[in-house]
């Protein structure tokens, strides 16, 4: 549950102010349909951060223990950096048209506006962190969704309310103490573990480690 609170939580700060919140914007005035679009933006999450779960699977398989923990607690670090930065969103006359019916047309739109995005991004380093694809992949989508779905019914009613200055501050701190975390150390994993065979010492007799025999009375 740590995975997915902690993706919940990253991801729906992350969210706020973010190219595909601006996206939500743009497609709730445009189409003026909350439930197609709040459908096509959660299937897109899904798929997008299930491939971006997966990626960060395998990287685990491919970096040793100390290699993953410099990849991750570097890839935090400059996340939190990345994460000042305003967005802005560039693609606005991909969803003049709706050629596809809302529902497609938000799914195709939102899932290309995610790639490449901090809260992909975000998903592929947690998946490698915590190495559990379900529960990050659940809690990133959790948190998009939290982020999302309100803004495709209020419209920016909430963004106006809510200093994505300080929101993107505190992001900013939650990633840079993940980074830390991992350069740290942190718990070990289990590709950190290793199995120590135990040997007896070369003068013990054989014997001594053989059982006992049984004795019937």
């Amino acid at each position: 549950m740590e995975a997915f609170l902690v993706s919940t939580g990253i991801v729906a700060l992350a969210e706020m102010g973010d190219k595909t919140q601006l996206l939500s914007l743009v497609l709730a005035a445009k189409f003026r349909k909350p439930w197609p679009i709040v459908w096509g933006i959660l299937v897109a999450t899904v798929v997008n951060h299930g491939l971006a779960g997966a990626v960060g699977s395998w990287v685990t398989t491919q970096l040793g223990p100390q290699a993953l923990r410099w990849v991750l607690g570097a890839s935090f670090l400059v996340m939190a950096v990345w994460i000042l930065i305003p967005d802005k969103l560039d693609d606005e006359e991909e969803v003049k048209q709706a050629r596809w019916g809302v529902f497609a047309t938000t799914v195709v739109a939102f899932f290309i506006a995610e790639m490449g995005d901090k809260t992909q991004v975000a998903t592929v380093m947690l998946a490698a962190q915590f190495q559990t694809w379900f529960w990050v992949v659940a809690g990133t989508t959790v948190g998009m969704m939290l982020a999302n779905a309100p803004v495709v019914w209020l419209g920016d009613a909430i963004t106006r309310k809510v200093s994505l200055v300080w929101v993107h501050r505190i992001s900013a701190v939650v990633f840079a103490i993940l980074g830390v975390l991992a350069l740290w150390g942190g718990p070990a994993t289990n590709t950190d573990k290793q199995i120590i065979p135990i040997t007896a010492p070369p003068s013990m007799p054989m014997t001594l480690l053989q059982s006992p025999p049984l004795v019937q009375l």
